[in-house]
């Protein structure tokens, strides 16, 4: 059996991660699976996370890893809609994400967008604060090596998931209209 491709969408709140999980999703030529850390996070009851918010959430996102590894085991697709950060818990993040899938076809997209759109999108959200993004920016982990880059400022959510297609699955966009 062929092992499921694993995309990683890697960027910060606000950056446009789950609107292009959202696209995706839309198009029929690859199916994922979706693993966030939003979703995993909800697995965590509030009064751990009160207590010890980096300890709990470090462990249930490499759970994460090794859940998106399962389906890639099982042929199946993954998205993983997250962020690679360096803190107590889960440092050495890029790598121990990197150990946990080094058999599996792993594909590391960057989701840039300049922090002043971020900045707007998380007060335009209203369940962020305004300064979020730039503190995950400086917690984000050095020298990921990635496949490709999007700019959510510049391109759609459609836009980047024609782009991820095109560039990472081989498939031109008049396959896809």
């Amino acid at each position: 059996m062929n092992k499921g491709r694993i995309l990683f969408l890697n960027g910060v709140t606000s950056s446009g991660k789950t609107s292009i999980v959202e696209a995706l999703q839309e198009r029929r030529e690859v199916f994922f699976y979706v693993a966030a850390n939003d979703l995993f996070q909800e697995m965590i009851g509030e009064s751990y996370l009160q207590e010890d918010y980096w300890k709990y959430l470090g462990e249930v996102i490499i759970l994460m890893y090794h859940t998106a590894k399962l389906f890639s085991d099982m042929g199946k697709n993954v998205i993983i809609d997250g962020i690679l950060v360096e803190r107590e818990g889960v440092s050495p993040h890029y790598e121990q994400l990197c150990s946990i899938l080094k058999d599996n076809p792993l594909d590391v997209v960057e989701v840039y967008c300049p922090l002043e759109v971020c900045r707007q999108r998380n007060t335009d959200r209203g369940d962020r604060y305004e300064g979020q993004s730039e503190e995950q920016a400086a917690l984000m982990a050095k020298n990921i090596r990635y496949s490709m880059r999007v700019d959510t400022g510049k391109l759609s959510p459609e836009e980047c998931a024609d782009a991820i297609l095109r560039e990472l699955f081989g498939i031109p966009k008049e396959e896809r209209d």
